[in-house]
């Protein structure tokens, strides 16, 4: 049996109130970085500034599972072969070869729509998109949705909140932006709540972008939760094997990240390569995602 197996879900609400996402994004970039180190609890809190029984707690509450267990069912179940081979970083390792067990169906049980041509080109305009900043497991969330469904899914640390807000209205910059806290909260609970990951209540999106963006970002829904893909494999996905830069280009576009899952796309060689909201967070989110198998 896969190690992880033997961990259980984690609690339901896992969203770190306050300064807990800075601290449980550290340990994970710890861990990437010195894994060969196998550092022990009390290393990692010595690091961190807290206590261990304080970050054993914090961590296994968000994560499911201990740092140190993490780090021994990775290493153990997986790790080995790649690490001592490839050279990589125990979580590239790790989603490489897929930790999380047998790969399903997208997690999140999606339904998407995409916006017309012509809807496309009017750069947003006669769209009414609401939008709001919440908690979630990987820092400030920007939510953005119309009436069709969620539309945009941002990340921002404290203090850059406008900038996130800018850099998604500009995708859009001829639609109508209401500040909308109630209307984008239930959002927020469908995409980080896994009990609400349901296969007959359907998250829907409703993707904005060009022609070849869509089927980009198609295709990245199709990545089992789990598993990784290369820009190369969504090329020929999409069936322009010679598109890999454009692939790539089309990814970093990607306006609902987590959702679409881009950050299950790696590099040729394996390595996780930049992430629009940033590398660390995009290792968190293969944490949060390995934690929870």
């Amino acid at each position: 049996m896969n190690a992880l197996a033997q961990f259980s879900t984690p609690a339901i609400d896992v969203t770190p109130e306050g300064s807990d996402y800075e601290t449980v994004r550290r340990v994970i970039e710890m861990i990437t970085l010195d894994y060969r180190d196998q550092p022990s609890l009390e290393t990692i809190a010595a690091e961190i500034g807290q206590s261990p029984t304080q970050l054993q707690k914090l961590f296994t509450r968000w994560a499911g599972l201990s740092p140190k267990a993490f780090l021994q069912a990775v290493t153990i179940d997986h790790a080995k072969r790649l690490l001592g081979t490839e050279g990589l970083p125990l979580l590239e390792t790790s989603y490489e070869v897929g930790l999380s067990g047998p790969g399903r169906l997208h997690d999140l049980f999606v339904t998407h729509e995409a916006m017309s041509p012509g809807e496309w080109k009017a750069k947003g305009g006669g769209l009414t998109i609401r939008y709001g900043f919440h908690p979630s497991p990987f820092g400030l969330a920007l939510v953005m949705a119309t009436d069709r469904g969620l539309s945009g899914l941002a990340f921002a640390d404290q203090g850059g909140e406008q900038e996130a807000l800018d850099d998604m209205t500009r995708r859009w910059p001829n639609a109508t932006y209401v500040e909308d806290k109630a209307a984008t909260e239930p959002y927020v609970g469908r995409v980080f709540d896994r009990s609400k990951w349901l296969c007959d209540r359907p998250l829907r999106v409703v993707l904005i972008g060009t022609d070849f963006q869509m089927r980009v970002w198609q295709s990245l829904l199709k990545i089992p939760y789990g598993k990784a893909v290369t820009y190369s494999d969504v090329a020929n996905d999409i069936g322009q094997p010679s598109a890999s830069r454009a692939v790539g280009a089309a990814v970093g576009a990607n306006p609902i990240s987590f959702v679409v899952p881009c950050h299950r796309a790696v590099a040729k060689n394996g390595a996780l390569t930049g992430y629009h909201w940033g590398l660390t967070r995009k290792r968190a989110m293969l944490g949060w995602e390995t934690g929870g198998a």
